[in-house]
């Protein structure tokens, strides 16, 4: 079972839901379950941006499908609707927060990946969608989904969730610093399997999340030992 913080391979994303994820917005893919992929990363093809220390996430929407006899999907509005009339993602999305913002529904929840670096993601946990709207960018609209921080919710399909501190949270710059000075490893034993980002000094100890010199990695082995430890 995934853990906030835990860094895993492309495979090991798409293994709970049981399909290849070929995209970033993916609206209840499987029993029920959204999933939305994001990535701060230089080059990134779309703005989205962490506020809040993580507590919330500005997620942008997803453009018209590239073509070989299409215009550049960066120069027209991201579409809310397909050719067929059906929904996009863009348009599930934003109906699924219209209905919370009417109060005619729960909002939607949304596991997180946020990618590290190619072929590698961590996972951030749960977010609740409370809000959508449109926004110009130069000369054309993009959605922009805001989603709040719940927690985590196992992937077994049960309705416990655990809500996290948002203090307790790692920044994305936080995370990319440390993947770099840690150089993709256990700090510990130098594997490259089951990684997790883990405070030096324990939260629950006073430990900061938002500094890189209290944050580092560890595999599952070392984690586990490790627990509330100060090593």
């Amino acid at each position: 079972m995934l853990s906030p913080g835990d860094v895993v391979s492309y495979l090991e994303m798409c293994a709970p839901f049981g399909v290849n994820l070929q995209r970033g917005m993916n609206y209840r893919i499987r029993d029920g379950e959204s999933l939305i992929l994001m990535s701060q990363r230089s080059g990134a093809p779309y703005q989205d941006r962490v506020e809040q220390d993580g507590r919330i996430i500005i997620y942008e929407g997803h453009d018209l499908p590239r073509t070989s006899s299409g215009p550049n999907p960066k120069t027209v509005d991201q579409p809310e609707f397909q050719p067929n009339g059906k929904p996009t993602q863009n348009g599930l999305f934003a109906e699924a927060a219209r209905k919370f913002k009417d109060g005619i529904a729960a909002p939607e929840r949304v596991r997180v990946f946020e990618k590290i670096r190619n072929g590698i993601w961590a996972y951030n946990g749960v977010f609740e969608l409370i809000d959508s709207w449109r926004e110009k960018s130069s000369s054309r609209n993009v959605f922009k989904f805001k989603l709040q921080l719940v927690g985590d919710v196992p992937f077994s399909g049960g309705s416990r969730s655990v809500y996290l501190e948002h203090d307790r949270v790692i920044p994305t710059h936080i995370k990319l610093e440390v993947w770099k000075r840690d150089k993709g490893c256990c700090v510990r034993c130098g594997s490259s399997k089951n990684l997790h980002f883990d405070h030096i000094i324990p939260y629950s100890l006073g430990g900061s999340s938002k500094a890189t010199e209290n944050i580092q990695l560890l595999c599952a082995k070392h984690n586990l030992e490790k627990h509330d430890a100060i090593q």
